[in-house]
């Protein structure tokens, strides 16, 4: 029948230690080593090593199964086996402080829900009132915040990107105005990912700036699946539904960035209006009854 080679495994270390024999030091030692190797994301890794076609298949002569076929049967059952593990929403709203931000913080106390928030400096010194709204966030445990630049690009963003240095400087400028405390990244007009060995990049456009905040220290978060709303009706551009089922398919698929993990943008000026708050609260309510975690970008991924 068919098989596949996904690692290997040395014998080496179990040794008598194992048995009890070793010294008690020894045994220490030994159970933290098996304790961080429990910690191993396995799931991932496999699915990371088939993504990129890293795994060795072999197909028996006698019972041939095609490499395309076993390759299809791991996938399924590694989709099984993560769907055994919690699935991970994070709601994350661009462009705050701004007009929605008050019911943005009174939903997430009211539905006890973790949110996250990519700010901008520029807004939050517009007006006594958005520094208000700044305020609330700060103090609202539920919220996390992190950096969306100062300026967002003023919209202008191929000619931000064209100067890395100074781009960079304008994330600086909004990390210190507004003391963020996570080193957290959104590029504003970009669906860019850079953390630990990630580097995805939507525009080449930008990818020098996410380069260098990455080797400053910086975490660039994108984004599996957006939600558009007219900010001005608070009537969906994508009906409801069809959001909450494109998430489902991203999460059933294991199609977002990391498996059991979707990252949802949306932006703050949506939720300005009484029915875009009811929107989102249905869908919040909606995505607590399918069971989903919701999760802050500090903690993102979560691995199995």
């Amino acid at each position: 029948m068919g098989s596949v080679t996904l690692c290997s495994v040395s014998c080496k270390d179990f040794s008598n230690k194992v048995l009890g024999s070793g010294k008690e030091g020894d045994r220490d030692t030994l159970n933290e080593k098996l304790i961080h190797k429990e910690k191993v994301p396995v799931l991932l890794n496999k699915w990371d090593s088939l993504q990129r076609n890293q795994l060795h298949f072999v197909v028996d002569s006698l019972h041939p199964i095609s490499v395309k076929q076993q390759k299809r049967n791991l996938k399924d059952s590694l989709r099984r086996a993560f769907d055994a593990h919690p699935k991970h929403i994070y709601l994350t709203f661009d462009d705050g402080p701004l007009i929605g931000s008050a019911a943005i913080d009174s939903l997430a106390k009211e539905k006890n829900i973790k949110v996250s928030v990519f700010l901008i400096g520029k807004h939050a010194n517009m007006s006594k009132g958005r520094k208000r709204d700044l305020e609330k966030y700060e103090n609202n445990p539920l919220i996390a915040c992190y950096n969306h630049s100062y300026t967002h690009a003023n919209n202008q963003y191929s000619r931000f990107y064209n100067n890395a240095e100074k781009a960079f400087a304008d994330f600086e400028k909004n990390e210190k105005d507004l003391n963020l405390k996570h080193k957290i990244v959104r590029l504003p007009g970009r669906n860019i990912w850079m953390y630990d060995d990630v580097r995805k990049i939507d525009l080449k456009n930008g990818s020098t700036t996410a380069d260098m905040l990455h080797k400053n220290g910086y975490r660039i978060f994108g984004w599996d699946v957006e939600w558009r709303l007219n900010s001005i009706t608070g009537v969906p551009v994508q009906p409801q539904e069809a959001t909450l089922s494109h998430i489902h398919n991203f999460m059933n698929n294991k199609s977002s960035m990391v498996p059991n993990n979707v990252v949802f943008l949306m932006h703050d000026d949506m939720f300005q209006t009484k029915k875009g708050q009811q929107e989102l609260s249905a869908l919040i309510d909606a995505l607590k009854k399918d069971g989903y975690q919701f999760e802050f970008m500090q903690d993102y991924p979560i691995k199995y």
